[in-house]
C-alpha cells in the first residue's frame, strides 16, 4: 500500500513541478517523495521510476496525438530507435523513469 502511495505522490509532485520547474525536479520531487513514505532501497527506486515512466510516457504520447505524430516521427528518424516514434516515446520515459529512481532511491531513510 505504501508503494501505491508513493508512486501517486510522485506522480502528482513531479507533474506539477513540470509545469514550473526544468526538467530535473523530478529527482527533486521523488527524493522528497522517499523522505515522506519510508520503503526499502530497492521499492523506493521502483517507485520513483514507475511515477515518472508513467507520467513522462502518458505526457509524450499525448503530445503525440496532439500533433499527429509530426514531430516524433522527424525525431526519430534522426535517432538511433529505428525510425519509431513508439520506440522513441518509450526511451523518453525510460530516461525520466531512471532519474526518478535514482532521485527516490538517494534518500537516506529507510524502512528497516
Amino acid at each position: 500500500m505504501t508503494f501505491l502511495r508513493a508512486t501517486i505522490t510522485s506522480i502528482a509532485l513531479c507533474y506539477v513541478a513540470g509545469l514550473f520547474l526544468p526538467w530535473w525536479s523530478i529527482a527533486i520531487c521523488t527524493f522528497i517523495t522517499s523522505l515522506i513514505f519510508r520503503q526499502r532501497p530497492l521499492v523506493s527506486f521502483l517507485s520513483g521510476f514507475l511515477a515518472v515512466f508513467l507520467l513522462w510516457t502518458s505526457l509524450a504520447m499525448i503530445i503525440d496525438i496532439l500533433n499527429n505524430s509530426i514531430l516524433s516521427t522527424r525525431i526519430a528518424s534522426v535517432l538511433p530507435v529505428a525510425g519509431s516514434p513508439y520506440l522513441l516515446i518509450l526511451v523518453t520515459g525510460f530516461i525520466g523513469g531512471l532519474v526518478g529512481g535514482l532521485g527516490a532511491s538517494a534518500s537516506p531513510r529507510y524502512e528497516v
